[in-house]
């Protein structure tokens, strides 16, 4: 479990390197130059610390084909955070109140990024232990599990299973939201020309060209259309924000507090829009200069300060225009008349079309290269296999968006449900574990405690959260 799986959402669209998100220097060679250099004396820094300490420096050993630059990180961490979830932070804004809600998306914010640099802490220490130069997020787990307390070790072996499942459900969660978003997009769009059809008829519409360009086996082809999804995707943004500047935003009728029992609809949102878990481990992986990910001023905190700011402005502003009749995404709530919303709601179904096989890469590579492809490696219908297991998925998340074609419960249930675990408890468990045997004293006793609350809000979160989300989805059957 230790080798390194690429994750689509950080692969450089044109595999080359990607300087469209940079300082502003003088010239792109006087930015090569720039990190050539730091790169260089970073290197040799560490290579130092190596020699005189006789430590093993994971660093030094990490064999990357294209490695990133710390502008490139961030812009791909960007890219990996912003989604379906930010456009629908004004419908969390209002089951939380305005107040609540930029107060504790800024808290959940924080606590996601101090638990994100816990889990990097963690891989880099076993890293030196095991002289390994990057670990998986699972084989982080098994081997911090390992090193943990009795009962722990015990458990180790099951860890890779746990944690690739909740990814799985994540991943599959995530391609399900993305189905129910492009139909109703299209359907707001259809409605205005031809008879008015239901939005499952329009998911089976989508269906076959969903089935289609998830058969696509290298990502690389999907890369021209990668830039332009990038390229739309920003452009509807801008439009949004026009439409949400030019909206008659008040206060009047907004509440500075949602009510307690729609708390946890919010929670799960703001997970499942906030988290990148997914792809923070192979970006730090990738790094020209990994160490620039971490610290005050690094790449992470820089990253995720802008999303939690990204995240409270759309959350803000579509609530405060729209109010109670804020739409499950806010594509929806602008007017359906006019061709400019009408570009923007198509330009992003088409962008998220493009995206969903990214997301179901992550889903076909735990299921079918950690556990079924062994099993047919000697077969000659080996791809058949491959190609059987990648329309299965498909389908499967076109049945439960049929079966629940409800964008809001969707994400709160995956949000709550798949990261409060992978986010918040599991990090907090990998820690404790991998410096188990040196959290002695009172500052050991500290960080044990401090690690329990953490697991203790995940669990509270995940239980709460994937209740009200499944009291919900049992309410909208009985309608």
């Amino acid at each position: 479990m230790s080798g390194h799986v690429d994750n689509p959402a950080f692969i450089n669209d044109d595999g080359k390197s990607n300087h469209s998100f940079t300082p502003a220097l003088n010239s792109t060679e006087d930015l090569n130059r720039k990190n050539e250099k730091n790169y260089v004396v970073e290197m040799k820094d560490l290579k130092k610390a190596e020699e005189a300490t006789g430590e093993y420096e994971p660093y030094l050993h990490r064999d990357v084909e294209h490695p990133t630059t710390n502008a490139e990180t961030l812009l791909h961490l960007l890219k990996g955070s912003l989604g379906t979830g930010i456009l629908s932070m004004p419908l969390a804004f209002y089951h939380s109140g305005y107040l609540v809600g930029i107060i504790f998306t800024i808290l959940i914010g924080g606590i996601c990024t101090y638990c994100i640099h816990m889990i990097i802490q963690a891989e880099y220490e076993l890293c030196k232990r095991k002289k390994m130069p990057s670990l998986t997020y699972p084989a982080t787990a098994e081997l911090a599990l390992l090193e943990g307390p009795k009962l722990f070790q015990v458990l180790a072996p099951y860890s890779v299973h746990v944690i690739n499942t909740f990814l799985l459900i994540y991943q599959l969660g995530a391609c399900c939201v993305y189905t129910v978003f492009i139909a109703e997009n299209v359907k707001h769009v259809a409605d205005e020309y031809i008879e008015k059809l239901d939005v499952k008829i329009w998911m089976l519409v989508i269906l076959l060209p969903l089935i289609l360009i998830n058969y696509i086996r290298n990502l690389k082809f999907l890369a021209p259309f990668s830039t332009v999804a990038n390229f739309v995707t920003v452009v509807s943004f801008g439009i949004i924000l026009y439409y949400l500047i030019k909206a008659d935003m008040t206060f009047e009728g907004r509440n500075l507090a949602g009510n307690l029992a729609d708390f946890p609809l919010y929670f799960g949102t703001v997970l499942f829009a906030l988290e990148a878990i997914g792809v923070i481990m192979p970006l730090e992986n990738e790094m020209k200069t990994p160490k620039a990910f971490k610290g005050g001023c690094g790449v992470l905190n820089i990253g995720m300060i802008s999303i939690v700011v990204l995240y409270v402005g759309m959350g803000l502003l579509g609530y405060l225009a729209y109010g109670s009749d804020v739409a499950d995404t806010i594509t929806i709530n602008l007017a359906p008349e006019d061709v400019l919303g009408q570009v923007a709601k198509i330009l992003l179904a088409i962008a998220i079309y493009i995206t969903h096989p990214l997301q179901m890469y992550v889903a076909i590579d735990i299921i079918w290269n950690e556990y079924l492809a062994s099993r047919f490696e000697k077969s000659r219908y080996q791809l058949f296999f491959e190609y059987a297991v990648r329309t299965a998925l498909v389908l499967i998340t076109f049945a439960l968006a049929v079966a629940i074609p409800k964008l809001d419960l969707f994400i709160s249930l995956f949000g709550a449900f798949c990261l409060s675990a992978l986010g918040l408890a599991f990090p907090a468990i990998i820690q404790t574990s991998t410096f188990w045997n040196s959290l002695t004293g009172f500052s050991g006793r500290m960080i044990i405690a401090k690690n329990c609350a953490i697991v203790i809000f995940g669990i509270i979160g995940l239980v709460v959260g994937t209740y009200t989300s499944l009291q919900k989805i049992v309410e909208f059957f009985n309608e």
